[in-house]
């Protein structure tokens, strides 16, 4: 049996699982309708796939994550406290799964969800 030396290793996080943590905590917030992909970032994916199509857009430099979330909101919330929460929800949920840092958060919000009025 060959005996390896102890020594610190490297974790490696994908950026995939980063962005599905992201994307799960703002989800969570209530007031939160769904993600939306960006509306200026609809040409470039056209011809790349990537982050952009599920409203998060995520970064990693110095093993510290920069995230951008492109949201949409139901009507009747108070816009600033909802970001504000999701700020919060989604560097609280990538400290405590990952154990890394966060940078910054920015969120946009893309639309609002309105209730759809039924015909009597």
């Amino acid at each position: 049996m060959t005996n390896y030396p102890a020594g610190p290793g490297k974790t490696t996080i994908a950026i995939d699982v980063l962005t599905t943590i992201a994307r799960l905590a703002a989800l969570n917030v209530p007031g939160v309708s769904r993600m939306c992909p960006p509306a200026g970032k609809a040409v470039k994916g056209l011809f790349r796939r990537g982050q952009h199509e599920d409203g998060t857009v995520i970064e990693v430099k110095d093993d510290t994550v920069y995230a951008d979330l492109y949201i949409v909101l139901l009507s009747d919330v108070n816009i600033r406290d909802v970001c504000r929460r999701v700020q919060s929800e989604v560097a609280r949920s990538i400290t405590d799964m990952v154990g890394m840092q966060v940078g910054r958060i920015n969120v946009h919000v893309e639309d609002i969800d309105y209730p759809q009025e039924t015909e009597a």
